[in-house]
């Protein structure tokens, strides 16, 4: 279940209870008249079912309160709730699947700023990934795709295309456009230094580092696997199940290709530095791709949801079918006459 919290000013109150009460996936609607303070207004709470959440706050943006009032949402871990079991079986699929629109753009726009703590772990991670070429650790390399931001600005670009954030978009770019250089960089400078004091040889060559080889060897494979990554990546931001990203931070080489490119780029390696570039692009190219269309079918889905929505809440106001008010028992069947003297 989701919570609601909203600032209704007092000329929208009415017509957003009555959104609510039109909806058999909203429960626990409570109504406080003007104790609300900057924005004025009452304060309207309610629980709605996840599957049904984004539509419902659609309702409610529509009546302009989301400019002139707030909304706000909560997640609610567990509901001991007849009403709320009621409610989540109106509404259509399943909850680990439906996806709350506003939560994952809120969500999205937090991890791609163009922040000083992204730049720090772009860097961090391309310094860790170079260090795991150089010996040869694919434990090393694993680390730091773990500890790479990067997907989260991949995200928020899939998410400003589909949605039309031309705000959101433009800032993951510029993220993706200036950390991955950064990072690139950091390991050029501390390639030069590693390679001026002793610490790595002179030469490298990648016929004795097989990380290398592989990470500047992009394949039919490469791209294969990025795709599947980025719908993965979608789905985990998308729906209950965060837990998948973490197999999708290992699963693509951005990170590491990053650092081949510096390492090319110190020790004067054409051939691996192309290479590497192409793994780069090519693993970029495929998030992208894989997490629009992704997102463009979840939209569609949604869309169709929205308009099963409005059709329900058009029935249940000309009272061809009424909601039951919250907390009402289950229906039940008739009980048997009483027999006859």
């Amino acid at each position: 279940m989701i919570h609601l919290r909203i600032v209704a000013p007092p000329e929208t109150v009415a017509a957003a209870l009555e959104s609510l009460a039109a909806s058999r996936a909203v429960i626990n609607i409570i109504h406080l008249p003007g104790v609300a303070t900057r924005p004025d207004g009452d304060v309207i709470m309610c629980d709605v079912a996840r599957e049904d959440a984004s539509v419902v706050i659609d309702d409610l943006r529509a009546l302009h309160i989301d400019r002139d009032g707030s909304i706000a949402m909560e997640h609610v871990d567990s509901s001991v709730s007849h009403a709320a079991e009621r409610a989540e079986r109106e509404a259509e699929g399943a909850a680990a699947d439906a996806v709350v629109w506003e939560d994952v753009a809120a969500k999205t726009s937090e991890s791609a700023e163009l922040s000083a703590a992204f730049l720090i772990f772009m860097a961090l991670a391309t310094l860790i990934a170079s260090v795991g070429i150089y010996l040869d650790s694919a434990i090393l390399v694993v680390g730091a795709m773990v500890v790479g931001p990067e997907f989260g600005a991949v995200a928020g670009f899939c998410v400003g295309v589909v949605q039309r954030r031309g705000k959101l978009a433009r800032a993951s770019g510029l993220a993706l456009l200036v950390g991955f250089p950064l990072g690139i960089a950091a390991v050029v400078i501390s390639s030069l230094l590693f390679k001026a004091t002793g610490i790595t040889p002179r030469e490298f060559s990648e016929a004795d580092h097989g990380l290398s080889a592989t990470i500047a060897s992009p394949d039919f494979f490469a791209f294969f696997v990025a795709f599947c990554a980025g719908i993965a990546g979608m789905l985990s931001l998308t729906t209950a199940k965060s837990g998948a990203l973490i197999g999708v931070f290992i699963s693509v080489t951005t990170i590491p290709a990053s650092a081949n490119i510096g390492i090319a780029v110190a020790y004067a390696d054409g051939s691996a530095f192309r290479g590497s570039l192409g793994q780069l692009l090519i693993n970029l190219a495929s998030l992208l791709v894989a997490g629009i269309l992704t997102l463009f079918v979840q939209r569609e889905l949604y869309a169709r949801r929205r308009r099963y929505h409005r059709r329900a809440q058009a029935r249940v106001r000309a009272g061809e079918e009424r909601s039951p008010p919250p907390g009402a028992p289950e229906p039940s069947e008739p009980p048997a006459p009483a027999p006859q003297a």
